[in-house]
């Protein structure tokens, strides 16, 4: 037995030796074949080793700007940040302090006051549910966080909170052609999309293209010492001038709201545009929105998206059309009141039904008799005639303006009473930057320019202009002669008592315009709609008469007006503070004043060219006109100045003067945020903003020097409101590691 038993051991033994040997050999072989072919399984070791080891962050291009003809900032992007805590304990381990928050209450204590969370909703988030939990981000309130509150919460130096920099759209004037603008909000990856508007129409072209930079990390994700770096920069965003001119449109923004607080109607559209080349230089609707927070209840731009019966201001055109194929006679007579074009169809009577007895058609113009048009085109004209010249001055097609959600108008032509009831504005509906493309033909020698909003497009890094838009001539629909004739005839619907435009008279001005009282079609009995007010008023107006440079349409849809008020109150206040500001501004003078060179005051200050002077010179200079200087370097010659030369400002308007020298800072105390913004453009500040109003607080010093790059923090706040001290602080951030550190600060490097 014991002999049986050896044999069994050598024989096991034995084989357990050819085992192992042949196990050995294997990996022998396996090893020899790796290291020969460097790869496993198909997988090359070395880019394993790069996929392992090589990291890469996205630095993101900035977007374009969006400006104004002057080059006033209306939209820009402004830095923001996300706030996120590590919990895991073990990313920790082998460091000499916590990576992770080690105490969720005492952290919770101390964000709740300053990000507006519960105590006890804060300290949930940050108690790891399991060993898995790694990191947690705090919902609304921890995005978005501007400058100054992210030096906040960072001088708590609580450990394991970190943040990351994002970028925000800022729309510095608020309620601001905001329909024309539109607003951009970031995608799922953080990535600013634009939203109606230009915001929309140009993404593509303010979007940029993001840069990367790539490096090596241990197998820990840290960035290894002198790491092989790739840098592949951004290519940040264009930038868009607009022809809207931010001065004009402040002037339609305020007293559309004016008129829209005080009558409550359902919209108001206003449009202000060049009488000779079609730039839009305002356009605003109401009800409207700030793009900053988004309150929207209307997201069409009526002045373009929205179409409906114009009322009386398409006499303008049906005049012009009498005009130009020479039917027209100002002296003949006509009896008003009431029209029948056949026997089956109902009269077309005046708004004064029993009319004003037997009338002159120039009277009738001045009037607005609804009689006088229908027999110009069923007797005179011809309703064929009149069709093309309807078309000639593209009411049938979109105006092609860069916005989005153009319509085009809408001619009913199908039956007879359709024809003629489109002469004076009922029936056939069409779209107020129509009125604005046609009017342009009246403003400027027959010739009808195409209505544009973008003026350029501007490489920010080059200054290299990518698209430059030029006026257009779309169609000559009325010869020179007759523009000129239906321009003396609509300056006596203003001039004349018996006119309608009385109530738009501004003492110095020869005006042309034509009133408009539009009814409105009730969705509900598909009837026209009955009542003080129930209607669509509106005036079409050419400033000056004799050679227009300003053409205007404002509407409103029922205001609630008093019994004792008319339709008109509403529409005349918003034109003429519009335009006798607008008027002021581009130094148009009075009649009373065009024989006098020197301009008065309210016609605005041209800034002069003062680079290349000397400081003390240029001062008493622009201080002797009316502007207010402020310089911003050590040295006495002038090398930048905002506003740019030969821009016209109002009296003591901030003229900021950039000297050779270190740069330093000016005390912006009650500053507006315009002036806040030509600062920071003139010193390649990164600003960030908090509130609205004027300056009460800024994290840099009056007279420390700045440099290219700094953040420039203000806290802005309502005239006569309590001002609050702020801690000034240096930017701190809370990086969970070194090499978070080292890769921001490359990233911030390269972008700038």
């Amino acid at each position: 037995m014991n002999k049986a038993r050896t044999v069994h051991i050598k024989v096991g033994a034995r084989i357990l030796s050819i085992v192992f040997v042949l196990l050995f050999f294997i990996l022998a072989c396996r090893f020899v074949y790796i290291q020969v072919t460097k790869s496993v399984e198909g997988q090359v070791l070395t880019t394993l080793a790069e996929d392992k080891w090589e990291k890469e962050r996205v630095i993101e291009a900035s977007r374009g700007q969006i400006l104004d003809r002057n080059s006033e900032i209306i939209a820009k992007d402004v830095p923001t940040y996300s706030m996120y805590a590590i919990i895991k304990k073990s990313y920790s381990k082998n460091s000499p302090k916590p990576l992770h928050v080690d105490d969720p209450h005492d952290a919770a204590v101390k964000l709740a006051p300053l990000i507006g969370m519960e105590v006890s909703e804060i300290e949930r988030r940050l108690t790891p549910k399991s060993e898995d939990d790694f990191q947690v981000e705090f919902g609304p309130n921890g995005r978005n966080i501007d400058h100054l509150l992210m030096e906040k919460i960072a001088a708590l130096k609580i450990p394991g909170i970190n943040f990351r920099r994002e970028k925000k759209r800022l729309y510095p004037n608020g309620v601001f052609a905001s329909h024309v603008i539109g607003f951009a909000l970031p995608d799922d990856e953080g990535k600013l999309v634009g939203n109606m508007g230009v915001e929309k129409t140009f993404d593509s072209i303010l979007q940029g293209q993001d840069g990367f930079v790539s490096f090596q990390s241990d197998r820990k994700g840290f960035k290894l010492p002198d790491p092989k770096e790739m840098v592949t920069s951004p290519i940040n965003g264009k930038d868009v001038y607009l022809t809207i001119d931010q001065k004009i449109q402040t002037f339609l923004e305020t007293a559309l709201s004016d008129a829209f607080n005080q009558y409550e109607p359902e919209n108001m559209i206003g449009i202000v545009a060049d009488a000779k080349t079609g730039e839009i230089l305002a356009m605003a609707t109401r009800p409207s929105f700030d793009p900053n927070t988004r309150k929207i209840t209307n997201y069409l731009n009526d002045a373009i998206s929205s179409r409906y019966e114009p009322g009386s201001t398409m006499k303008v055109f049906t005049l012009a059309a009498a005009i130009d194929a020479g039917v027209f006679n100002g002296h003949e007579e006509y009896q008003s009141g009431s029209y029948r074009i056949s026997e089956k169809d109902k009269p077309i009577r005046d708004h004064n039904k029993s009319g004003w007895g037997k009338i002159t058609y120039l009277e009738g113009v001045q009037r607005s008799s609804n009689v006088a048009f229908a027999k110009l085109v069923n007797e005179k004209l011809g309703t064929d005639k009149f069709l093309d010249y309807l078309q000639r001055f593209g009411f049938d097609k979109p105006t092609g303006i860069d916005l989005p959600n153009e319509v085009a108008g809408n001619i009913l032509y199908r039956y007879p009473i359709e024809k003629i009831t489109t002469a004076f504005g009922q029936g056939t509906s069409i779209t107020p930057i129509q009125q604005i493309q046609a009017a342009t033909a009246i403003s400027n020698g027959g010739k009808m320019m195409k209505p544009f909003i973008i003026k350029k497009i501007v490489d920010p890094k080059t200054g290299e202009v990518i698209k430059e838009q030029q006026p257009t001539v779309v169609n000559e629909p009325i010869k020179a002669e007759t523009a000129q004739e239906v321009l003396n005839i609509l300056e006596t619907v203003v001039s004349s008592d018996a006119g309608t435009g009385k109530a738009y008279r501004i003492d110095g001005y020869e005006i042309a315009g034509k009133t408009g009282t539009a009814q409105i079609a009730d969705p509900k009995t598909e009837q026209y709609m009955t009542g003080h007010g129930n209607n669509i008023f509106s005036f079409l107006g050419f400033v000056p008469k004799d050679d227009p440079q300003l053409i205007m349409y404002v509407s409103v849809k029922q205001p609630k007006i008093k019994i004792t008020e008319l339709g008109s109150e509403p529409i005349s206040y918003v034109f003429k503070t519009v335009i006798k500001n607008s008027l002021h501004y581009l130094n148009i003078v009075p009649l009373e004043e065009k024989s006098k060179s020197k301009p008065i005051a309210e016609n605005g200050i041209e800034v002069p060219n003062i680079i290349g002077k000397s400081l003390d010179s240029v001062k008493t200079e622009l201080i002797n006109i009316g502007t207010h200087p402020v310089s911003i370097g050590s040295s006495i010659k002038v090398i930048e100045q905002l506003p740019v030369p030969n821009t016209r400002v109002l009296p003591g308007e901030l003229v900021v003067l950039k000297t050779e020298g270190k740069i330093v800072m000016p005390d912006m105390t009650g500053w507006s945020l315009r002036d806040i913004l030509k600062i920071t453009e003139l010193m390649s500040l990164k600003p960030n903003i908090i509130g609205s109003g004027y300056v009460s607080n800024q994290n840099i010093k009056p007279g420390t020097e700045v440099k290219e790059g700094d953040y420039l923090v203000v806290e802005l706040k309502p005239p006569y409101q309590e001002e609050e001290q702020i801690d000034e602080q240096n930017e701190v951030f809370n990086f969970t590691t070194k090499e978070d550190q080292e890769i921001f600060e490359l990233m911030k490097n390269v972008q700038d």
